[in-house]
């Protein structure tokens, strides 16, 4: 995508790409672009053309049109650019550390001036509503900026005399060459997660987009060049298996970081691992929203509407499951009511709540497990599946969906949707509701909504989830914390960014040295005449 772009960009100021969203619909690629334009791979410095034979379609998610095309990297262009990895890691590495710094100041300035342009990118490919896309490339700009603060995250320790004549320090140094895997619903803050914390801290990076959604990567590829970063410390490859299986096998690959299913997470945790690689994996999820009866009522029935159909319900932390509590199973038809008011659109247009699925196949799918819930004994107290949108009736559209009187055996509740449908479980009492989410597999976030601190506490402390939100719908932390899903969300044993993405993309080297006391040299000036011998 956008094989136009590297002659286009330029490195001071914003990109301006006026054709590229309109007042009206998006239908059509821009006029500068060839149809059907080729995604380019980044290797060495350079966009080059793919010389495979291979090709996959990329789709508007709002009207299912074919708009570019992305290759299967051919083996030895996945080589070249890992030997460019490798070829540029000595230089980069030994670069002064207030050096890779200062690329990446430049490089976050760069995102903010063009965070509208790459925004508009990732509606036209992903579907997303423009500020949700906004969102999507705020939040990875966040981590870029905690990266600008390296020196003091990349600082090892120190035991002097820790016995006579006698210290002990640690450096924090980089790895190698790190290699990312990055899913389709967040193009811009994921891979944003990976290559600048990696390469702050002196590793070089590989970096593989989903194939459906590579645009915003290649825009970011492009300011990461323009803010100075050497050529060769950031490739680009694009595929699907055989790209996967690449990085997972290569030698001289040191680290993996994926985000996606949870089946290909536990494909790449294995096989990487495998192959001596440390590898950290954030996979699906199942977040429960607990809401006691004592709650704000109307901020919590609010927060359970975004968290749940936001984004169309296409990402790990969505807050896909609620357990009403006691009394506040009496606040259902107010859910659905406000479930309602959402409007859906394609992501470009204005007052869009939520915008189409990925694909058809992401559509079909959530359809029948919506489906199956009816089947399993669930009450549908909202459906979704039938909406249509005018001038986008070939889009993936799926509305708002509430399968409520939901019980933990059934299908619904034991997969992750990935789509806008709410399940909705009951628990008489708060140790109910722990049990419940504790009992389900997944541990990537939970909230509790309460006014009472005594019952946050107990939650928060008893609760085996790593993120908890207390009135906080997506407990996301920002990067100065770090990712911490767990259990079935997350496989490895370092999370992403933070303190511990720096720990993950370093490695420790301990120096112990002895120097003896009485072997200083000790001198005094001579003042009398040397003479011969002496």
């Amino acid at each position: 995508l956008l094989a136009a772009l590297a002659a286009l960009l330029l490195p001071t100021r914003p990109v301006s790409l006026p054709s590229l969203v309109q007042a009206s619909p998006i239908t059509h690629w821009p006029a500068f672009c060839p149809p059907q334009p080729t995604t380019k791979l980044f290797i060495d410095g350079k966009f080059v053309e793919s010389k495979t034979t291979e090709w996959i379609d990329i789709h508007n998610p709002a009207t299912n049109e074919v708009v570019a095309r992305v290759p299967k990297a051919t083996p030895s262009e996945m080589e070249a650019a890992v030997a460019s990895c490798k070829k540029a890691f000595w230089n980069w590495s030994e670069t002064s550390v207030l050096s890779r710094q200062q690329i990446f100041l430049r490089y976050q300035q760069l995102i903010k001036d063009n965070l509208k342009e790459i925004s508009k990118l990732i509606t036209f490919e992903q579907g997303k509503t423009l500020a949700d896309a906004e969102g999507d490339v705020f939040r990875g700009l966040q981590v870029v900026e905690h990266a600008c603060s390296v020196t003091s995250l990349i600082l090892g320790e120190t035991m002097p005399s820790i016995t006579k004549d006698m210290d002990t320090y640690t450096y924090r140094l980089p790895l190698g060459v790190c290699a990312g895997i990055a899913p389709f619903n967040f193009p811009a803050m994921i891979p944003l997660w990976m290559f600048p914390v990696a390469m702050v801290c002196g590793n070089t990076f590989l970096m593989k987009p989903s194939e459906r959604v590579p645009g915003a990567l290649m825009f970011l590829a492009k300011l990461f060049q323009d803010a100075g970063a050497p050529d060769g410390t950031l490739n680009i490859i694009h595929g699907q298996h055989e790209a996967v299986n690449f990085i997972c096998d290569h030698p001289d690959i040191r680290a993996i970081s994926f985000v996606g299913s949870n089946q290909a997470g536990e494909y790449i945790y294995e096989r990487g691992s495998r192959n001596g690689k440390r590898v950290q994996a954030n996979m699906g999820a199942k977040n429960h929203g607990v809401v006691m009866p004592d709650a704000n009522k109307e901020n919590t029935l609010n927060q359970l509407v975004g968290a749940a159909f936001g984004a169309a319900g296409q990402r790990c932390m969505a807050l896909s499951t609620a357990i009403l509590v006691g009394e506040a199973q009496k606040w259902l038809p107010e859910l659905v009511e406000r479930a309602k008011n959402l409007r859906v659109n394609a992501g470009d247009q204005p007052g869009a709540d939520l915008g189409p699925l990925i694909s058809p196949q992401a559509k079909e799918r959530v359809c029948h497990l919506i489906e199956k819930g009816v089947k399993e004994g669930a009450s549908l107290l909202l459906d979704g599946r039938n909406i249509k949108v005018k001038g986008y009736e070939n889009g993936n559209f799926v509305g708002p969906t509430i399968l409520a009187n939901v019980k933990p055996n059934m299908t619904c509740y034991k997969e992750e949707i990935f789509g806008p449908v709410l399940v909705v479980l009951e628990a008489d009492t708060l140790d109910d509701a722990i049990k419940m989410v504790n009992n389900n597999p997944y541990g990537n976030g939970t909230a509790i909504f309460t006014t009472n601190g005594a019952t946050a506490r107990k939650y928060s402390h008893l609760v085996d989830v790593g993120q908890v939100g207390v009135n906080v719908p997506i407990p996301v932390p920002l990067p100065m914390f770090s990712f911490t899903g767990s259990r079935a969300s997350f496989r490895g044993d370092t999370n992403f960014y933070g303190k511990q993405g720096v720990q993950f993309y370093t490695q420790l080297k301990t120096i112990i040295s002895q120097w003896k006391e009485e072997d200083a040299t000790v001198t005094k000036p001579a003042v009398v005449m040397p003479t011969m011998g002496n």
